[in-house]
Formats: structure tokens, sequence, C-alpha cells
């Protein structure tokens, strides 16, 4: 009786087996559903239509292919291996896995199977640049690096690799390999705008202002006025001291609410080289209700700068002596001692900031504020 059984076992599988090979899907209802993205349907049919147990590779193939793009990923990865498992040589097959394991966020797993690539072609640029955003993900930048400079040897005009080590490198302060790599892929696509602000990161972070403001020109013209353009763009303009330009290009994120502490001290260190005092001051405060760094000794001192111009002494005083509460510069203390000596002519106060500057110990530029001080404490001190 048993061996009845098992034959009638064998016997059925064997059917099952011949009849899946003679079956064929309706090739027009699958085209159907995949150009319809019909995803679920075309892996519901194929597995009506090939019912388990499926044997053969291409069939294998086509489930696969219908679940990984209907987003059913532990089927997908099941077809995959299975296939994987008649032909562990083939690459389309562990390149399918990693990436589905990485849709999965098993960056490991995924990681494993393209090295298995590599050891059989190490000039595959698809897998270097999975690889790269793999390491990526788990924390290993040093590894990440490598496998982006390896994909982009091999193709040095893929933006997106082209980008993602030039963003590296500027992170990295090698500017100089940024801006080989980041022109290199710009020969070839002149209009991506990704490129472009690669570009525009590097010549900026050179401190080479003019071909900045060219290129985060094209980047506005084109549409992407992002902060950090506008930014690279109104500092720029400082630099080459077009303030004009300058309070125009930090007036955008004022119009989109997006200004910043920065934005506004350049916008009043603009307005202060333009003479407009009242103007400077105002944003100057802004910068000063927006700042978040260590910065607002300087933009007291600079507000006090500007009250000295409209000969608002006192006013000046007091801004000097907030700036002193956030941080000590040493000409602070010189431009408060040489407002009570000219302005107030209070000799006492004079003679205890003078005092104060020479003590601050100076940097060497400022050699002559030092002796003129030093000079002041004896005629003030008699």
């Amino acid at each position: 009786m048993k061996s009845i059984l098992l034959f009638l076992a064998v016997f059925s599988s064997t059917i099952s087996v011949f009849a899946q090979q003679n079956q064929k899907a309706d090739d027009a209802l699958l085209l159907d559903y995949y150009q319809n993205q019909h995803f679920a349907e075309a892996a519901d049919y194929l597995k009506k239509t090939y019912p388990e147990p499926v044997t053969d590779v291409k069939i294998l193939s086509s489930l696969a292919y219908a679940s990984s793009m209907a987003g059913r990923l532990p089927d997908a990865d099941g077809y995959y291996q299975r296939i994987y498992a008649t032909d562990t040589t083939n690459n389309a097959i562990l390149f399918n896995l990693g990436s589905i394991n990485a849709r999965r966020g098993d960056n490991i797993k995924a990681l494993s199977f393209y090295k298995k690539i590599l050891i059989r072609d190490s000039t595959n640029f698809n897998v270097y640049k999975q690889m790269a955003t793999l390491s990526q993900n788990t924390g290993n930048v040093l590894d990440a690096v490598t496998y982006l400079i390896k994909a982009n040897k091999i193709n040095p005009v893929e933006p997106d690799v082209a980008y993602d080590l030039t963003s590296f490198y500027i992170n990295l302060k090698l500017y100089k390999k940024a801006d080989t790599v980041v022109n290199a892929a710009l020969e070839a696509d002149t209009a991506n705008l990704l490129l472009l602000l690669g570009k525009a990161e590097i010549d900026y972070r050179l401190e080479k202002y003019p071909e900045t403001v060219v290129v985060c020109n094209k980047l506005i013209q084109s549409g992407d006025q992002i902060s950090i353009v506008i930014s690279m763009l109104g500092t720029s303009y400082f630099n080459l001291r077009n303030y004009t330009s300058c309070i125009n290009t930090f007036k955008l994120l004022e119009q989109s609410k997006t200004s910043t502490e920065t934005s506004y001290y350049y916008t009043a260190m603009s307005y202060k080289a333009l003479g407009g005092q009242p103007t400077a001051l105002i944003y100057f405060d802004k910068a000063i209700k927006e700042a978040m760094s260590g910065n607002v000794n300087s933009y007291y001192g600079e507000m006090a700068g500007a009250y000295d111009k409209m000969h608002q002494v006192k006013k000046a005083i007091n801004a000097y002596q907030k700036s002193l509460l956030y941080g000590v510069m040493p000409l602070t203390y010189y431009a408060l001692a040489n407002l009570y000596d000219t302005e107030l002519k209070d000799k006492a106060q004079a003679l205890r900031y003078y005092k104060k500057y020479v003590g601050s110990n100076p940097p060497e530029e400022q050699r002559s504020y030092v002796t003129y001080s030093k000079a002041r404490e004896r005629e003030l001190g008699r």
C-alpha cells in the first residue's frame, strides 16, 4: 500500500511539472498589466497560471520581476534565491538580490551580494554606485568614498556619483579634488543643476567670488532659489564690495521669510558700507535677535561703529559695552577709550579702557594702537 501511495505522489508531481511546462501565460494580458503598472495583478496571474512547484527559471524570473515591481519583496527575494541556487554565477540575479535587500533595509546583506559580483566583475559601475550608498547608510564613510572614487573613475561624467563624491571632498575640505571631479562631469552636462550647485560650493569655499556669482546666478535663473545658493551669492557680492547686489540678493530670503543671522549681518554691513547707518542698525538688531552663534559681540561692535559715525556717542558706548558682555575683542576696549577720551573728555574712563586695551594682548597688526594707548596712559595718568 505504501509503495502505491509513493508512486501516486511521484506520478502526481511529475504530471504537475509536465503540465506547468506546457502551460503558457497570455503574453498580451501580461503586457497590459505591465504597461498599466498593475504588477500585483500580474504576479497573481502568474501564480495562478504556474502553480507550485515551479522549477522553470524563466517562469521564476517572471514571478520575481512582477513581485518586485508590486512591492512584494519577500516573495521576490524567495524567487530570486531559487534562481540563484541553480546558477550562483548569474550577476543579474545577484544584482536583483542586492537591490531587493537594500529596499528591505538590510544593507549588510545587500552589500554581500554586490561584493560577490565584484569578484567576477571589478569594473561594474552600477555595483560601486549602489555599494557607496549602502556603505553611507551603514555609517561607513571611508568605504563609501572608496566606492565612489572607483565608480567615478569608471564613469567620470555620471552626475549623481560625481556630485556625491564632490560633496564628500567638500566636507573633507579637499576642494581642489572636488573641483576636478565636478568639472569633468560638467563638461558632459553643462546645465546639470546638481553639478552646478557643487561647483558653486567649491568656488565659494576657494573664495573665487566672481566665479561663485556666475554659477549662483545660473542656478537662480533656473529656478533653484534654495537658501544656500542665495546665501553664497549674497556673501560673494559682499566680498566683491558690490553692496547693492548683496542687499538685493538677501531680500529674496526676506521675501520668503527665511532670513538668517548671517543674511541680516551682511545686509547690515552693506548698508553701513553705503552710508545707510540707520538701516544698518535695524539689520544689526535683527541679526542679534536671530543669533545662534558666538558672533553677538561683533554685531554689537558693528552697531557701535554705526552709532559713532552718526555722532551718537552714548548709544555707541552702550553698544560697545554690550559687545563686551558676549566676548572680549581688544579693539572694543580701544574704541571705548577713544570715545571717552576724544568725545566725552572723561579722563578717568578713558584711562581705564586704554589700560584694559593694552592689557588684553592685542595682535601684532594693532601695534600702532598699542603705542598710542600707552602714550595716552602716561598723559592721562599725570
